[in-house]
């Protein structure tokens, strides 16, 4: 088999394939096994129909038909791979020629990954906030320990953010009860938003025994759309009453002996959550970095096919259509820059990384691991999960050589930092596999 490729655009090439016809005979076999087990001609079993046969009965020109198409993507696929090429988009395929003598000769037009350059990583610099602890945040989580070991006191004032409130909840659509809204004796915090949109404006300021009603309108479910008439009983108006912040506190709450002490251990609890979360903004900020340092000329004929099957069904205003171009842009943006840089670096998944990255995205979705595993194998979902972890490795070796500081200057060790008490291997599974909020690749 002999192949050419011609250049039309940076992202988009003409690749000429020409094979010979001895080439086609694996595929001609198969043809006419698939041919001969499907017709049905009197005096032959299926599946033993002799070739001669099925030639004069369904047409030579059918057979070879069928050929082609099982040879060609196979050629194809041969030809990327001889010539170095990543493919992207859908291929346009032309049959020049067909015949015993010629053989085959097809043309596919197709988008690639185009050339780039990479940067080098160890130019690349992101600046995080500073991880600073506030007397005031030490006191915010100082008072939710002390919140634990609260009392709740009924009141006989009006309700305010902070109260526990024990309600009833009923729900009605058209006299019809809404059986997803029906509740009693249910202890809710008020000002906490965790309740359907409207119920903590429409219950502030209640007193206990006082009846309170708003109108609730679903955006998914059974009731989408429509309007529910929610009523609300407020039973009873509780406070918490907190005990005081000393040494019998600290004593009954944790293992140090003064209340200083335990202010002491909260601040430096802090302090270390702040290092992490520097850490994972160094992340998503190396990625920006790498975005804005690679210069890339995307192959629109891809990105247009991606927006035309999305909106097929005529869903979306024109603002719609924009964000949903600029993300398609910017997810193949990403996934070439990863993958090349994993392919330069040579970097690969092993099996305990993919396991991970499985054990996540079931939680994600609250799915067994073995359930969500099974999904992606009947999806044919496995190399695109591979190629998650892939990136998100890539993304991690590229932060090991960013320069990080913070932003009054500080040097940022990364591997100090996320390391911690951690283990290497428990801090390289976690931080490797862990891209599924970034969404870094778009592969859905």
């Amino acid at each position: 088999m002999k192949s050419a490729v011609e250049n039309i655009s940076p992202s988009r090439v003409k690749i000429t394939v020409e094979m010979p016809f001895a080439d086609l005979q694996p595929s001609l076999d198969s043809a006419y096994a698939r041919i001969g087990a499907q017709v049905n001609i009197p005096g032959f079993r299926k599946g033993k129909i002799p070739t001669r046969i099925i030639d004069q009965r369904v047409g030579r020109g059918a057979v070879l038909e069928e050929a082609v198409n099982d040879a060609i993507p196979s050629g194809l696929a041969q030809a990327l791979i001889e010539n170095e090429i990543v493919q992207l988009g859908r291929p346009e395929v032309d049959v020049t020629t067909l015949d015993e003598e010629a053989g085959l000769v097809f043309t596919a037009e197709l988008d690639v990954r185009p050339e780039f350059a990479l940067p080098k990583f160890s130019e690349l610099k992101v600046v995080v906030d500073n991880a600073e602890v506030t007397a005031d945040q030490v006191e915010e989580q100082l008072t939710g320990l002390r919140g634990r070991f609260g009392a709740l006191i009924e009141v006989s004032r009006a309700a305010k953010d902070g109260d526990v409130l024990l309600v009833n909840l009923s729900g009605d659509h058209d006299g019809q009860e809404v059986e997803e809204l029906a509740a009693t004796a249910f202890s809710y915090e008020l000002g906490s938003d965790d309740m359907v949109p409207g119920f903590d404006d429409a219950v502030r300021g209640a007193k206990a025994d006082e009846v309170r009603h708003f109108l609730f309108t679903p955006a998914a479910g059974q009731w989408t759309d429509k309007a529910i008439t929610v009523e609300v009983t407020v039973t009873a108006v509780r406070e918490r009453e907190l005990p005081a912040a000393d040494d019998q506190f600290a004593q009954l709450a944790s293992e140090f002996d003064t209340i200083g002490e335990l202010r002491e251990d909260v601040r430096t609890r802090l302090g270390r959550v702040r290092l992490i979360e520097q850490a994972y903004q160094a992340r998503y900020l190396t990625h920006d970095a790498l975005m804005e340092a690679v210069k890339i000329d995307l192959p629109e004929r891809t990105i247009q096919d991606e927006i035309d099957s999305h909106f097929d069904d005529g869903h979306g205003d024109d603002a719609h259509r924009t964000e949903f171009e600029t993300n398609t842009r910017s997810s193949l943006k990403s996934r070439l820059i990863l993958d090349k840089i994993a392919e330069t670096e040579d970097l690969q998944v092993n099996d305990a990384e993919l396991s991970q990255w499985l054990v996540q995205e079931a939680q994600r979705y609250n799915m067994a691991p073995d359930q969500f595993a099974d999904q992606l194998v009947q999806s044919g979902q496995v190399q695109g999960a591979v190629s998650e972890v892939r990136r998100a490795k890539a993304l991690a070796h590229v932060l090991e050589s960013v320069a990080v500081v913070d932003k009054s200057g500080n040097k940022i060790d990364l591997e100090s930092v996320l390391r911690g008490d951690q283990s290497d291997e428990d801090f390289d599974t976690e931080f490797d596999a862990d891209s599924d909020e970034e969404n870094f690749e778009a592969d859905e």
